[in-house]
């Protein structure tokens, strides 16, 4: 077996930490996430109390070999996605920390976190304004996206 790279060993870490202390509503498949480490498939309840109650999502993490400096790719995959004023319809999630903000000292579980908190804050089920035109001409891959970052307050 070769050795493994550090974004590997740092990704196998992070699954570990994941499947051992989940945030909460969160899990990993961790049988698949350790025979991909590339790609994860991460189910997420929503909150108790929130808008999101009792529905359950899927997330898709992909991840290049530059993790953890490369920022992982994120989105809603399934039959589930949540309406909210930040996921579009295809999934693609408008968070900064995914983009921009993205910082080596995050991991799968403070993505995990942020987006649970996100979907916990939303006052009110709606998609994005520019949804349609969004879905229609954006990039498969949320990451090459351009975001403007617009409301925070939502």
């Amino acid at each position: 077996m070769a050795a493994m790279s550090p974004s590997q060993r740092r990704l196998q870490k992070e699954l570990m930490s994941l499947i051992r202390e989940p945030p909460p509503g969160v899990t990993v498949d961790g049988d698949q996430a350790s025979q991909n480490l590339t790609l994860w498939t991460v189910h997420m309840e929503g909150v108790p109390g929130t808008l999101y109650e009792g529905e359950k999502f899927v997330l898709q993490f992909k991840f290049t070999n530059k993790y953890p400096f490369d920022s992982p790719e994120v989105t809603f995959v399934g039959n589930n996605i949540p309406v909210h004023p930040h996921v579009y319809s295809n999934g693609h999630i408008c968070l900064s920390i995914l983009t921009d903000d993205w910082s080596p000292a995050l991991s799968v579980q403070s993505v995990c976190l942020s987006i649970v908190s996100m979907l916990s804050s939303c006052k009110e089920k709606k998609r994005p304004p520019d949804n349609s035109f969004y879905v229609k001409t954006c990039n498969k891959n949320p990451k090459k996206t351009k975001w403007w970052y617009h409301d925070d307050s939502v």
